[in-house]
């Protein structure tokens, strides 16, 4: 059996029904197989073609599969009662971010998110404490919560901010003690409060909705309804949030 070169384009382009292999001899499967090859060695821009409407549709799915995943969960992304609300409170689009604070990703991104709000104006902005680097990791955030809890919004931005651009060095008891008092913060109370029930349940529900939101990493953003997995620039972030904003 033997393909002119028209006819095998033809036979590639057409429907996989009308082209039955199981039906052909050995023989023929044979001149077939070698009738591709020499096809693709000839043609092998078609190769490149296929990878990348291949790749074309695992971004649509898998986009479409992180829509369906930030609409299931939206009421904890967006509104659960707990998490630090900065930026607008009353923006139009809100970005959340999952983060941890041993993270160098999540440092790199810091200056930039920082930038996208402040710039923005019109973002509420949502921070997802998830620790999962190790035990400073967790201390590191249990510290946060707690700051969030016993001293407020203020007091938590000057803790979020300063483990990104001034802590240095592991995280301890006594390094979390000198980063408070130079923050001006009340060490006690907030060391006080970090192993606290209502702590643990911020760190253990946050970790919760990442398993549902198929998270495994950090930083992880959900941008209106886009999730931005892993570290982007800046012009990257303004565009998605451009384009949320149709």
């Amino acid at each position: 059996m033997k393909f002119a070169p028209l006819a095998f384009a033809a036979l590639l382009a057409s429907p996989a029904a009308a082209f039955d292999l199981s039906a052909m001899s050995e023989a023929e499967r044979t001149a077939f197989r070698a009738e591709v090859r020499a096809y693709l060695l000839e043609n092998p821009e078609v190769l490149s073609e296929a990878i990348e409407v291949l790749q074309s549709r695992q971004a649509e799915a898998a986009a479409k599969g992180d829509l369906a995943l930030v609409k299931a969960n939206a009421k904890d992304l967006f509104d659960d009662g707990y998490s630090f609300v900065g930026g607008n409170p009353d923006g139009s689009l809100t970005v959340v971010e999952f983060i941890d604070y041993r993270c160098g990703y999540c440092k790199k991104a810091h200056a930039e998110v920082k930038e996208l709000v402040a710039s923005d104006g019109d973002i509420r902005y949502i921070v997802k404490e998830f620790p999962i680097l190790g035990d400073q990791s967790v201390i590191a955030s249990r510290f946060a919560i707690a700051t969030l809890h016993v001293a407020g919004y203020e007091a938590y931005e000057k803790v979020n901010s300063g483990f990104y651009e001034n802590f240095r060095g592991d995280v301890t008891e006594e390094t979390l003690i000198a980063f408070a008092t130079d923050l001006g913060l009340d060490s006690a109370t907030i060391m006080a409060q970090m192993d606290a029930p209502e702590v643990t349940k911020v760190i253990e529900d946050n970790h919760l909705l990442a398993q549902r939101m198929q998270i495994s990493g950090t930083p992880t953003f959900v941008m209106g309804e886009q999730m931005l997995r892993g570290y982007a620039p800046l012009g990257t972030m303004r565009a998605i949030v451009e384009e949320e904003r149709g």
